[in-house]
């Protein structure tokens, strides 16, 4: 998993890179994934590397990506982000994995709508509420849309153009979050249970596992 982890994060980087330029001070894309590369401790001659992939070295330039929808057990929409150099075999892969678990793969934008781009800085506070408050007030003129705290967890979103002032204030506050990137996030989510709950996340740690998948997004509700 560490590996994989290594990697989903080296091609963020080369991307990131690739979609501006290869400085972090003025591509904001690069410097989040510079960011959470570092926070997931990757060495700066790894996170050099990958910039340098970026540019166009190392073959980045046959890297694109793409983005599957589709339905999981229990109707469970689905979010499958991949960087891959063979779309075709990304494509089977995925298909089978979701046909494997009772899913099955839709068209772009079949399930799209139900989620918005949203900027996510996750906490763990465990309920101390002087730092709940703490962190709702060096948000609160930054542009943050809402901050929520609940078992133990404090949770500040915003929308993408405000991620890095809200990311700003938080660093001048000295706050330091256990995750902060931009996901998609459903307006909704649905109930699952039982075998079908087992089979979901039988199917998340399905697709995660594959090389090509950036990011899986879904509207359960796990908890």
């Amino acid at each position: 998993k560490r590996a994989k982890a290594c990697t989903t994060l080296i091609r963020e980087i080369a991307l990131a890179t690739r979609s501006g330029v290869a400085d972090p001070a003025v591509n904001a894309r690069l410097r989040a994934a510079v960011d959470k590369a570092l926070h997931a401790n990757m060495t700066k001659d790894t996170i050099e590397r990958a910039i340098k992939r970026g540019s166009g070295a190392d073959g980045a330039d046959n890297m694109s990506e793409l983005r599957y929808e589709g339905y999981g057990p229990g109707g469970v929409a689905l979010i499958i982000d991949c960087v891959t150099d063979n779309p075709v075999r990304t494509v089977a892969d995925v298909r089978h994995g979701l046909s494997k678990h009772g899913g099955n793969l839709g068209t772009t934008g079949s399930v799209a709508f139900q989620f918005t781009r949203t900027g996510e800085f996750v906490f763990e506070t465990n309920g101390d509420a002087a730092r709940e408050e703490e962190i709702l007030e060096a948000v609160l003129d930054a542009g943050a849309d809402d901050v929520s705290s609940a078992d133990g967890t404090s949770v500040v979103l915003c929308s993408p153009e405000s991620f890095e002032s809200v990311a700003a204030a938080l660093k001048v506050a000295g706050l330091v979050p256990g995750e902060a990137e931009t996901v998609m996030r459903p307006g909704t989510r649905i109930a699952i249970d039982g075998d079908a709950r087992e089979t979901l996340l039988d199917l998340i740690d399905w697709l995660e596992a594959l090389d090509d998948v950036q990011d899986v997004y879904h509207n359960a509700s796990l908890g």
